[in-house]
């Protein structure tokens, strides 16, 4: 499957262009929360997305869509327009859009009203504001897709999933083109109070730039974040037919399942899922050249990850960690990592990890850090992994 459009809104920036600028740069998207309510709560950092995607939506949609829909609908539209805009039939053309929570903010914003107000006070949107395939659906509502419109729920692996189902859509037949990614936005007490519960979330509130530490021995947590990611992905008769300008290749999809537990990381499946892709794109581990890794900062799961990168491909690739930069952005992060993969492998660029003082014991990997590295990428993966045990780990060429 050729990618040849990318969007994107995430904490670094409210496009493609100015992320990987900021992400290039070393920037860190996450910041104090500046809300009253953030100041009971024992987490009171995150990555808030750099631009409000409202702000970017005429007033009607702005009313009608979730803060998660409107960074989706902002990402496709960028996506869509990055690709040329491509002259589809729309029988021909299907939206898979990813979230791990979906409308979580208009569900706990419109319960307020209730609780508050009545039931007269809910909004008459609410259903479709929050239900989680609403993104989805707005995306093919804005694009006119007929082909299927889809909404893959696996936690922190649902936006590489998308691109996986993507990819399958096109292959089967169904689709010359498909609009694939993820997003979420939920930065709420209740979601944020929960992950601290699990201790899942960093505790360096006096230091938000400094948080977020895959792979270094202080790791403490991953950093809450929100935002969007988008790919067109296109049969490649009809990219070359039109004359698209073309990205990269998706030539690979690994989806596999752990049933071991619902939060706790299992190597073994992820080893499956880099086997799989790799499988599915027709190479082995020494083709690959960079692994944008899932790593979130916590102190079992960077490990696990680490263990299973080095049994399924080797120690040789160089690898990076994009939520050093950008917090953890739930399930938009699969899809944003895969567009940072997409643009390693066009520019010859590896993003540094950020925050990387000294890797942890256990990590034997080639981390890049400090800086920017510049390398000739033929091959990458792009690995993300969610609570439930859902693994998928994507495989791009150039």
């Amino acid at each position: 499957m050729l990618v040849t459009g990318l969007g994107a809104t995430t904490p670094l920036g409210g496009d493609v262009p100015s992320s990987w600028a900021a992400l290039l740069s070393g920037r860190s998207g996450v910041t104090r929360l500046d809300t009253p309510w953030a100041e009971r709560l024992p987490v009171r950092i995150a990555g808030g997305m750099y631009e409000d995607p409202a702000f970017r939506l005429d007033r009607v949609r702005r009313r009608r869509l979730d803060r998660s829909q409107a960074a989706a609908v902002v990402a496709a539209g960028e996506a869509w327009t990055d690709a040329g805009e491509p002259q589809v039939e729309a029988e021909r053309l299907a939206v898979v859009v990813g979230t791990g929570i979906g409308g979580g903010l208009t569900l706990l914003e419109q319960d307020d009203r209730l609780e508050q107000r009545g039931p007269r006070a809910i909004s008459p949107h609410t259903v479709p504001m929050l239900m989680p395939n609403g993104s989805a659906a707005a995306v093919g509502l804005l694009l006119g897709a007929r082909a299927g419109t889809h909404a893959p729920t696996s936690a922190c692996a649902s936006g590489a999933e998308a691109l996986a189902v993507g990819t399958l859509l096109i292959r089967s037949g169904r689709a010359d083109v498909v609009v694939a990614g993820g997003t979420d936005a939920c930065l709420h007490p209740l979601a944020l109070g929960a992950f601290a519960r699990m201790r899942a979330l960093s505790l360096r509130n006096d230091a938000p730039d400094l948080a977020s530490r895959p792979f270094d021995q202080e790791r403490d947590g991953f950093v809450m974040s929100e935002g969007a990611g988008m790919v067109v992905l296109e049969r490649a008769g009809f990219a070359r037919a039109r004359g698209a300008h073309v990205h990269a290749t998706l030539s690979g999809a690994g989806v596999t399942s752990d049933a071991y537990d619902v939060t706790l990381p299992a190597a073994e499946g992820q080893v499956r899922a880099i086997g799989a892709a790799l499988r599915d794109a027709g190479l082995t581990g020494t083709d690959i050249d960079h692994v944008n890794a899932h790593a979130t900062g916590t102190p079992l799961g960077d490990v696990t990850e680490a263990g299973a990168v080095r049994e399924a491909v080797g120690r040789h690739p160089a690898v990076t960690a994009c939520k050093s930069a950008t917090g953890h952005l739930l399930g938009a992060s699969g899809a944003v990592e895969a567009v940072f993969t997409v643009l390693t492998l066009v520019h010859g660029l590896i993003p540094p990890v950020r925050n990387l003082e000294k890797a942890s014991d256990g990590i034997e990997l080639d981390l890049v850090s400090g800086g920017p590295r510049r390398a000739a990428v033929r091959a990458a993966l792009s690995t993300s992994f969610g609570f439930g045990g859902h693994n998928v780990v994507l495989a791009f060429t150039r």
